[in-house]
């Protein structure tokens, strides 16, 4: 099951009229031809942000040019690939997903360098490894940040304490440290609550240890890695709470009605929040927040970028500048959960004050260190095709059985497959 608020949220789509979005394609822009048209169309999806500031950016910049918004419904990836590729109709502002930016590097012609707008003077505002996952390797910058997935435990601190466990932030972090630690208290839960488990499933487990780590599947030569062994480690760690029976083993649509009754905790980046908010709103007060077993992780985050065609380059920029300042960045979180790439405002008054569904918790308190923590990695473009078998193969052990060891060497044999198709070595 995809948790991903930005598949969560589509439906805000539906709503957009209410902040003068369309949900359409619009008439976008063709090709390069003059540089300070006065209609400039933007692209994002339903979640990627916060509509009340995208509202007020186009009130903002009214006098300078008609900003036309679109709220793309669907693959946005592949609507996005394919208009770039036809080079008509394409939007002068368009988001790029954070799992998809490292894919369209190779293609950085068809942006325009931000550097040569005046990225650089406000680059020391945004996360320096966030930053350089949209920049190709010859210094080239096609992503301006617009926010991050630092990650952290999600848990029921009803249910802790009714098996007579800590519940306070500090001391289950204590508790729950390391991954070993994590599932020796997941343990103990099931022992306590019978029909309770830790984990919706494991996937879940080994996208966070691989994004724990400072290497991926694929290294900066250019050479599959995915076979070695800081990768075959988050395997076995994934695999763990499936040995030990405290794995809900869900990959289907049933996470809605068990995160409101036998998930005992969570794994998730700062957005799976309002996931979370909107499955259970009978859990208000509930829910608390901690550090993630073993470490800090990203999960998501994503970019707004300037097609080759952009009618209006300078005030485009000027325009996802100020929707992506730190202090309207703190507004996306108070707004859509939306956690900013630029630290400044993780302490503005947006983001510092407690939140009711956790209780009254500060919860920056939590994912404002995790951000600045995250260890950088280097993603290369086919990092996620090469991923997507270890993926299948984690479900595979869910689903049907499938023992460990054989889904390990099925998941390493397809992505050799798929990486030698990519051209990795």
């Amino acid at each position: 099951m995809d948790l991903s608020r930005r598949g969560f949220l589509q439906a805000a789509a539906l709503t957009a009229a209410a902040s003068g979005l369309t949900v359409a394609c619009g008439n976008g822009s063709g090709s390069a031809g003059t540089k300070n048209g006065k209609n400039l169309t933007m692209w994002y999806w339903g979640g990627a942000l916060s509509d009340k500031v995208v509202a007020e950016a186009r009130t903002h910049f009214s006098k300078q040019v008609k900003l036309t918004v679109a709220s793309i419904g669907g693959d946005f990836k592949q609507k996005l690939t394919t208009t770039l590729a036809a080079g008509t109709s394409v939007p002068d502002i368009t988001g790029i997903k954070g799992e998809d930016i490292a894919s369209f590097l190779p293609n950085a012609n068809r942006f325009l360098d931000l550097n040569d707008l005046g990225f650089k003077k406000v680059s020391s505002q945004y996360l320096e490894w966030k930053t350089k996952l949209a920049q190709t390797e010859d210094g080239k910058q096609i992503g301006f940040p617009i926010d991050i997935g630092p990650t952290a435990l999600f848990y029921r601190a009803d249910l802790f304490d009714k098996a007579g466990l800590p519940t306070d932030p500090d001391k289950v972090a204590a508790q729950a440290g390391t991954w070993d630690e994590y599932f020796a208290l997941g343990t103990e839960l099931g022992k306590k609550l019978p029909g309770t488990y830790l984990i919706n499933n494991i996937s879940s487990v080994f996208n966070i240890a691989v994004g724990q780590g400072t290497e991926r599947f694929i290294d900066r030569d250019n050479r599959f890695i995915g076979d070695q062994d800081h990768i075959r480690q988050a395997w076995n760690t994934a695999v763990r709470p499936y040995t030990l029976g405290i794995d809900a083993k869900i990959n289907d649509n049933t996470w809605n009605a068990a995160i409101g009754k036998n998930l005992t905790t969570e794994l998730g980046a700062a957005w799976h929040a309002l996931d979370i908010e909107q499955a259970a709103p009978k859990t208000k007060g509930d829910w608390r927040v901690c550090a993630t077993p073993g470490g800090p992780a990203n999960q998501g985050g994503s970019y707004l970028a300037l097609p080759k065609q952009c009618r209006n380059p300078e005030e485009a920029f000027k325009i996802i500048s100020w929707i992506l300042s730190p202090e309207n960045d703190a507004r996306g979180f108070a707004d859509a959960a939306i956690f900013p790439a630029a630290p400044a405002a993780y302490s503005m008054p947006a983001m510092t004050g407690g939140d009711p569904f956790f209780g009254g918790q500060k919860v920056i308190e939590v994912f404002g260190p995790a951000a600045k923590s995250i260890p950088a990695a280097y993603e290369a473009p086919a990092d996620a095709a090469v991923m997507a078998p270890f993926m299948t193969g984690l479900t595979s052990i869910e689903a049907k059985g499938v023992k460990p060891d054989d889904a390990w060497k099925d998941a390493v044999a397809q992505a050799k497959q798929i990486a030698r198709r990519q051209g990795v070595k």
